[in-house]
């Protein structure tokens, strides 16, 4: 009795908000499905058949009997009155119990789609946690490579200053072996020439003292005769 006392005056309560601005929505209560007449009495016509849950929106009061209108599901509306004890102004409990049970299934498969995310997110760290030990290990290949070509290329320039420093050296000893070689061909030449006019020389010495012996024995032999 006395939880219908609170229903009515929660009703109460809900009719006198509607009644000033007669937009208040109410629901039909638990397991109920309730009749929606043509007028405040049950010996009007009944038009349709609210189901427990159904929202109503809220025209007009007057007793025990509350105007409302409701939605059919093909988008149509119709008008009518129902008993005012069957209204509540909260959702019932069973479909709240529906709601929060669709709730807590689209909770569980968003947090579903979640785990498999950090499951993806998992892997996708270990992939990119495995290829970043790949290109540190290739980058310390890469300095390691670039140490041995910079030593390497240290070494090659100082062999190249060693071979130009050598090859210089070589042009200039080329350059006195040559000279040399000329010297030495110009002194061959010379000698010859000594030895050729000493040689003529003594040729042109020996035919004057062969000349001069010569007259002086043939004047011996005539003045022997």
């Amino acid at each position: 009795m006395n939880r219908m006392r609170f229903i009515l005056g929660l009703i109460s309560a809900v009719f006198m908000v509607a009644q000033s601005s007669w937009a208040a929505t109410v629901y039909v209560s638990d397991s109920f499905e309730i009749t929606l007449r043509t007028g405040p009495s049950i010996e009007n016509k009944v038009i349709a058949m609210p189901s427990s849950g159904q929202p109503l929106e809220v025209l007009d009061a007057q007793g025990d009997w509350t105007q409302v209108r409701m939605h059919k599901p093909d988008g149509d509306t119709v008008e009518g009155w129902v008993l005012t004890r069957y209204l509540s102004a909260r959702l019932p409990w069973e479909v709240q119990a529906e709601t929060l049970n669709a709730e807590n299934a689209s909770l569980k498969e968003k947090l579903a789609y979640a785990e498999n995310g950090v499951k993806e997110a998992r892997v996708r760290e270990q992939d990119l946690a495995r290829k970043l030990k790949e290109n540190t290990k290739a980058l310390e290949d890469v300095r390691a490579e670039y140490d041995s070509l910079r030593r390497r290329a240290a070494d090659y320039l100082k062999l190249e200053a060693a071979y130009e420093e050598n090859r210089s050296k070589l042009e200039t000893a080329e350059s006195d072996v040559n000279r040399l070689i000329e010297e030495v061909k110009q002194l061959r030449s010379s000698k010859r020439n000594r030895w050729f006019l000493t040689g003529a020389l003594v040729l042109f010495t020996g035919l004057i003292i062969g000349l001069v012996f010569g007259r002086q024995s043939r004047r011996r032999r005539s003045s022997y005769y």
